[in-house]
C-alpha cells in the first residue's frame, strides 16, 4: 500500500496496479528501477528543455548551497543570485520594460497574475474590473484561481464554486472574445488570460490571425493581456517566449517549466510597465501577497545555469529546426487505422490524436494507449482529447526522432491487435 498521494492520479487503480518508480534520467532517456529504458516523449510535463542528468545544473544549485542555501525575500530582503536571475529573464521577457515576480511554479504564477490583474484595476480606481476570461480547452494550473480559469471541464468539475466572476469564451474566435467583453461592459473585465499554444487542452495551435485579433481587442477595450507561458516559454516555440513569435507585447506573462527545466520548482510572472507602475506609486502601501520560496537562491542558481545551457548550446535555435522535424517524424502515423489527427508543426509541442469513434467502440482503449507506449519504450501519457502526449526535450536529434515515431508506431499496432 502506497502512502504517496499522486496527482492525476485514480488511486484505487493505482493501489491495484502499483507505482512505477523512474530511478534515472540521461539525455532524452529515462529508466525505471527495473532497468527499463524509455524516451521521455512529453520531457517529464512539459518542462525539461535541455534534457536530463545535466551535471553543471547540480553543481550550481551545490555552489550556491555551500554560501547560502536560501533566505526569504519579503519586503526589502534579497540575495545576489536572485537579483542576477531577474535581470536576466527581465532581459528575455517580450515586453520591454518588465518587472518580475517570482514564484514557486506554473500554478503560483497564474494565482499571482489573477490577484495582480485585479489589484492593478483596484489602484487605477477601477474597482469593479474584477471579470477574468478564459478560454474553452484551456489549462491554467491547479490553484484556485488556475481550477477557476479551466477550458476542460473534467477539471474544474466536482470542486463547488471556487472563483466568481469568471467568463469563458471559444478556443479559436476573436469575435466571441470581443462580444463576451462588450456584453459583460469593459469597466468589468480585468483580463483575459491565453495560452498562445493551447498544451494540456490538446495541443491547438492558434488559427492564423487570432492571436494578434484578441491582442488588439484587448488594447481597444483596455483589458490586461496574459499570456500564458507557463509552457511555451524558454525555447519551446522557437523563441524564448511564445509572444516574441506573435509580436504580442503581453500586459502580463506567466511562466515556469522551462525556466529551471524541472531541475528545481520555479516559475515567475512578467509584469509589463502599464501593470506595474501603480504599485510602485508613493502611496500604494504593501501588496500582501507572495510565497515562502519567492527568490530561492538555490532555486535562483539552478535557472541561471539552465539558462546557461539554453544559450550555449543554441536551443531556442534548435526548437526552430526541430519544430519541423517533429511534425515530418509524426506525419505517417495519421494515417494509421487508430489515429485521426497529428497535431504538429507549431513548436516542439505535438498531439497524436487516438480517433473518437474507436474510443467510443472500445472503452478500454483510452486506459491501454499509455501502458502499449511504455511497452514500446516512449514514456507519455494522455491529454485532455485523448491524445498521446509529445513534447520532447530539446536536445532531441534524428536518432531520437526515428525512436520516437517507431515507438509509438509499434504501441498503435500493439493496440490494434488488442481482442
Amino acid at each position: 500500500m502506497t502512502r504517496f498521494w499522486h496527482p492525476f492520479a485514480d488511486m484505487a487503480a493505482v493501489e491495484v496496479a502499483g507505482e512505477l518508480p523512474i530511478v534515472r534520467g540521461e539525455g532524452v532517456h529515462v529508466w525505471d528501477s527495473e532497468g527499463r529504458r524509455y524516451l521521455d516523449s512529453t520531457a517529464s510535463l512539459w518542462y525539461c528543455n535541455v534534457g536530463h542528468g545535466r551535471t553543471e545544473i547540480a553543481e550550481a544549485v551545490a555552489a550556491q548551497m555551500r554560501v547560502l542555501e536560501a533566505y526569504s525575500t519579503f519586503q526589502d530582503l534579497t540575495n545576489p543570485v536572485t537579483g542576477e536571475l531577474v535581470e536576466r529573464v527581465a532581459g528575455l521577457a517580450p515586453v520591454p520594460g518588465a518587472k518580475v515576480f517570482l514564484t514557486s511554479g506554473g500554478s503560483d504564477s497564474i494565482d499571482t497574475a489573477a490577484k495582480m490583474a485585479r489589484r492593478h484595476w483596484q489602484l487605477m480606481g477601477e474597482p469593479d474590473r474584477v471579470v477574468l476570461v478564459r478560454r474553452e480547452r484551456a489549462y491554467h494550473g491547479m490553484h484556485t484561481a488556475g481550477t477557476s480559469l479551466a477550458g476542460i471541464p473534467a477539471n474544474l468539475a466536482g470542486h463547488g464554486r471556487l472563483l466568481e466572476d469568471v467568463a469563458q469564451v471559444p478556443w479559436d474566435d476573436a469575435d466571441a472574445l470581443r462580444e463576451t467583453i462588450e456584453r459583460t461592459g469593459a469597466g468589468r473585465v480585468a483580463a483575459f488570460f491565453c495560452e498562445p499554444v493551447i498544451g494540456a487542452g490538446g495541443v491547438f495551435a492558434p488559427p492564423p490571425g487570432y492571436l494578434e485579433e484578441v491582442r488588439r481587442i484587448c488594447r481597444d477595450t483596455g483589458v490586461l493581456f496574459v499570456a500564458d507561458e507557463v509552457i511555451t516559454g524558454f525555447g519551446r516555440l522557437g523563441e524564448w517566449f511564445a509572444s516574441g513569435r506573435w509580436n504580442l507585447e503581453p500586459d502580463l506573462v506567466t511562466c515556469a517549466k522551462g525556466i529551471t527545466s524541472g531541475y528545481m520548482p520555479l516559475g515567475a510572472v512578467l509584469a509589463a510597465p502599464r501593470v506595474w507602475e501603480p504599485f510602485w506609486r508613493e502611496g500604494s502601501g504593501m501588496w500582501r501577497h507572495g510565497y515562502t520560496y519567492t527568490g530561492h537562491a538555490s532555486v535562483a542558481a539552478a535557472a541561471l545555469a539552465n539558462l546557461d545551457v539554453i544559450e550555449r548550446e543554441g536551443l531556442v535555435a534548435r526548437a526552430m529546426a526541430l519544430e519541423t522535424e517533429l511534425a515530418e517524424a509524426l506525419a505517417p502515423l495519421a494515417a494509421h487505422p487508430l489515429v485521426s489527427e497529428v497535431r504538429a508543426g507549431c513548436g516542439v509541442m505535438a498531439a497524436v490524436q487516438i480517433d473518437p469513434g474507436a474510443l467510443a467502440a472500445d472503452p478500454g482503449l483510452l486506459g491501454a494507449v499509455v501502458p502499449a507506449c511504455r511497452r514500446a519504450g516512449i514514456m507519455t501519457r494522455m491529454l485532455a482529447t485523448g491524445a498521446i502526449h509529445v513534447s520532447p526535450p530539446l536536445v532531441l536529434d534524428a536518432d531520437g526522432l526515428a525512436e520516437l515515431a517507431g515507438g509509438i508506431g509499434a504501441a498503435l499496432d500493439d493496440l490494434e491487435r488488442r481482442p
